[in-house]
């Protein structure tokens, strides 16, 4: 098999990984009764790793989408209790989106899917094989080129 092919062949096999993970935390945070999407999931994280509350134009640009799709997406998780908007202090016609104690609580839902999820895939692994798997893609995400989110 020639370069291209191989190279075909493993982004199938990671996309069917990725596919999977996914499934898998998705079974987990159902069993845990969190009922919220993979985009609110992203916004969520998204917002944790602000150091204050940012504001939405700040969540557009860096999620890469347009204004109007956090709005969607704040809506949802502000009426689910997962945020909420709240005036900056210095400029009281800026919005900005705050973690409640709810959204809080759901990223660590997801921290705990994520763990579960990842075991479940890597089970058949020995450790000698994740410590290498951990290492091939560290090389790659190492490799890769600065992403802000």
């Amino acid at each position: 098999m020639n370069a291209p092919d191989a190279d075909g062949l493993l982004a199938e096999q990671l996309l069917r990984l990725t596919r999977r993970l996914r499934r898998s935390q998705q079974r987990q945070l159902e069993a845990a009764d969190v009922s919220i999407t993979p985009a609110q999931l992203r916004l969520l994280r998204t917002v944790a790793h602000y150091e204050r509350p940012p504001r939405m134009a700040d969540l557009a640009e860096r999620l890469e989408v347009v204004p109007r799709a956090v709005t969607s997406l704040v809506d949802g998780l502000e009426a689910g209790g997962r945020v909420r908007r709240v005036p900056d202090p210095a400029n009281r016609r800026v919005i900005r989106i705050e973690l409640t104690d709810e959204g809080r609580a759901t990223l660590r839902l997801l921290r705990s899917a994520r763990r579960a999820a990842a075991e479940d895939i890597l089970a058949p692994l020995t450790a000698e094989q994740r410590e290498v798997l951990g290492g091939l893609l560290s090389a790659l995400v190492d490799g890769m080129p600065e992403r802000r989110c």
